[in-house]
């Protein structure tokens, strides 16, 4: 993780971060618009949503993570979900990926949370290498209902 710092985005990073959004909806086959990404940023910028990024050495932003925190009922606590994490093809195993979900699990920690959460695809491979050497994966299966 040489190299790699992880910082708050701020608003001047908004051109980066949509390049880095922008790649992380290609990644998934998601069509995304402006109207979109300006939509996720008005979440960053009012708090309802917080993001990171991972800067290389010389400053560039390479990867990011979005994250907030969630209630969980039956424990009794707060938790955090790691919504979105993506880092750039060009940067991958540059450390910026562990460095992203160590952001958020020490921000965790400082704020009392039980856990950190994510979900990712099953087929995700190269990305799941590196969850399993972080993280417990869970027995437990995602549904959705689409509206």
């Amino acid at each position: 993780m040489a190299g790699v710092t992880i910082v708050a985005a701020a608003e001047a990073d908004r051109s980066a971060w949509n390049e880095l959004h922008a790649g992380f909806a290609a990644f998934y086959g998601v069509d995304q618009t402006d109207e979109m990404r300006d939509r996720v940023w008005s979440w960053i910028r009012d708090g309802q949503l917080e993001c990171r990024l991972a800067l290389d050495g010389s400053g560039r932003p390479i990867g990011l993570t979005h994250f907030r925190e969630y209630i969980r009922p039956l424990m009794a606590a707060r938790g955090g979900f790691l919504d979105d994490l993506f880092v750039a093809p060009e940067a991958r195993g540059s450390g910026a990926a562990p460095a992203l979900i160590r952001a958020v699990a020490d921000i965790g920690r400082e704020r009392g949370w039980s856990v950190i959460r994510w979900i990712t695809r099953d087929n995700n491979y190269r990305a799941r290498g590196l969850y399993d050497q972080l993280a417990t994966r869970t027995d437990w299966l995602t549904y959705d209902i689409a509206l």
